[in-house]
């Protein structure tokens, strides 16, 4: 993982409308930036489900949340649309914000060895700064570690 006490990574990646979406748009404000393996399975939709329900206590406290995952634009819209999301996904196909947050590692599921997301959030200042890394976090308790630590 990056480390915390320095400076996030600038990106540019597609919301799930198709608009842009730059890490420095965000200054002024601290950003939950929250990486998750797939829309629509089970843990994601328990993670994503999670912030939702604390978001307005997030944005009381001056917060956005972002997530990221290599699924399409189109896959984000459906996800976000079905569970009625109040905060913007972003779409990483090629995975290169993935990696340059070192999030994508190797993953062993029944044996099986493969590339994959392992689930990771950051919490990032309002001056860009990495203030808390967590990786390998529980989907049902990220959204409520996250606002402890707001």
């Amino acid at each position: 993982m990056l480390e915390v006490g320095s400076l996030a990574p600038d990106f540019s990646l597609p919301d799930e409308n198709g608009d842009l979406h730059k890490l420095s748009d965000y200054r002024g404000q601290k950003v939950i930036l929250y990486f998750y393996p797939k829309d629509n399975t089970a843990g994601c939709t328990k993670q994503a489900c999670g912030f939702k329900d604390r978001y307005p206590l997030i944005q009381e406290k001056g917060a956005v949340v972002l997530g990221i995952s290599k699924d399409s634009v189109r896959t984000h819209k459906n996800f976000k649309t079905k569970y009625d999301l109040p905060f913007t996904l972003l779409s990483d196909p090629e995975h290169q914000v993935i990696e340059m947050y070192d999030v994508w590692k190797e993953k062993k599921n029944y044996g099986r060895v493969y590339m994959g997301i392992v689930r990771s959030t950051y919490l990032i200042d309002e001056n860009g700064i990495i203030v808390k890394a967590l990786e390998k976090v529980k989907p049902d308790q990220n959204p409520q570690d996250m606002v402890d630590v707001l």
